[in-house]
């Protein structure tokens, strides 16, 4: 790319606040500015007097531009619309990240002669409206291209008979394991899931999957890391499942508890799945975390993490729904994990940001 190009980067979310599409896109942001591409990116700020957003934007290398909520929401985004047009006129390239973004997008593509690049996650694309659906087909149908973060993202839009690219998510994490990890013969089977606790994530399937677990692994211990935004009821469905004992919520915590809590972990468990409003996961970076550890995974087939897993390797696939297929898949790990946690660090080398941003910036060279 020519390090005189300036890009526009529009997402949906935005660190410091949570959110799979936001860290990528900070990623992103951060990478191409590395690479000499100037990058102004607009997003929403989340905070009420947006402090925490203030002092974060300002550590960054890049300009953001933050778009405050008001009570009526419509205005937010009738100010995001306003502002991405008046910036977009400034940059050669427009890169889009999540449903709204790629909105803003396909009503600039109308004004504004410049290259639209749209990065697809997999909930744009599953929407529950029709008209949305519609409307979102229609945009992406007037981007000079599009990049999906798995091939399950990609196959949702296949129908559209587009150029689309698939380049995974990619990860950064402070440690990797030097050594691959082994089990004493005593060990306490820890399995964990970071991310939202909601339904897209599926903790709820793995403590449906306790009662058979724990049968052979009674002293499991299963933790979850995230936003507890579905505490209350899961804690209901562990009760009435009989296994509150081995569930451990542990909230929303900093990278270090985070990186302390792999650690000490046997298995990563992602058991995602479809939502009614067409959340989905899109690919799975949290895996990519613990792989990095020397923690194997499992997570669910029929969605993006079938990229994030090399099945029988990494971890394992499995439906997750069959309490059978997620114990054998257990027994498997833990019966050759050495093997697992080798394999599992190995693979994470394929998804450092150091490659990653190299596929987009051979993808956006063939825009000129």
């Amino acid at each position: 790319m020519e390090s005189n190009q300036k890009f526009l980067l529009i997402t949906s979310e935005f660190p410091p606040q949570p959110g799979g599409i936001g860290n990528h896109a900070w990623h992103l942001a951060r990478s191409f500015q590395a690479n000499g591409i100037d990058v102004q990116v607009v997003s929403d700020r989340r905070s009420g007097e947006g402090k925490e957003e203030q002092g974060f934007d300002m550590s960054q290398d890049f300009e953001v531009v933050r778009i405050p909520r008001k009570k009526l929401i419509f205005l937010s985004y009738l100010d995001r619309i306003f502002k991405s047009f008046q910036l977009a006129k400034k940059n050669d390239i427009v890169l889009l990240s999540g449903k709204f973004s790629i909105w803003v997008g396909g009503l600039l593509s109308l004004l504004l002669n410049k290259k639209y690049v749209a990065v697809l996650h997999g909930s744009e694309v599953l929407l529950p409206s029709k008209i949305q659906r519609r409307f979102t087909n229609f945009c992406l149908q007037r981007f000079d291209q599009l990049v999906a973060v798995s091939n399950y993202t990609k196959s949702l839009i296949n129908h559209l008979k587009l150029k689309i690219t698939v380049i995974p998510n990619g990860f950064e994490i402070s440690e990797f394991a030097s050594q691959p990890r082994t089990l004493s013969p005593d060990f306490k089977l820890n399995l964990v899931t970071v991310g939202n606790v909601t339904l897209r994530k599926g903790q709820h399937n793995i403590i449906e999957a306790l009662p058979e677990i724990k049968k052979k692994y009674p002293q499991v211990k299963y933790h979850m890391v995230g936003i507890p935004t579905m505490k209350d009821s899961l804690i209901g469905l562990a009760e009435n499942l009989n296994v509150a004992e081995h569930v451990v919520f542990h909230g929303k915590v900093s990278e270090e508890g985070k990186l302390k809590l792999l650690k000490q972990a046997t298995i990563f468990m992602m058991l995602s799945e479809h939502t009614a409003e067409g959340d989905v996961e899109g690919f799975g970076i949290a895996i990519l975390e613990a792989n990095a550890l020397g923690v194997p995974g499992i997570g669910a087939r029929g969605c993006g993490i079938e990229d994030a897993i090399a099945h029988q390797q990494s971890g394992i696939l499995v439906n997750h729904k069959n309490k059978e297929e997620i114990v054998d898949a257990i027994d498997t790990i833990v019966g050759n994990y050495p093997q697992f946690s080798k394999n599992a660090i190995e693979w994470t080398q394929h998804f450092t940001w150091d490659k990653i941003i190299q596929q987009y910036l051979e993808v956006l060279e063939k825009l000129k």
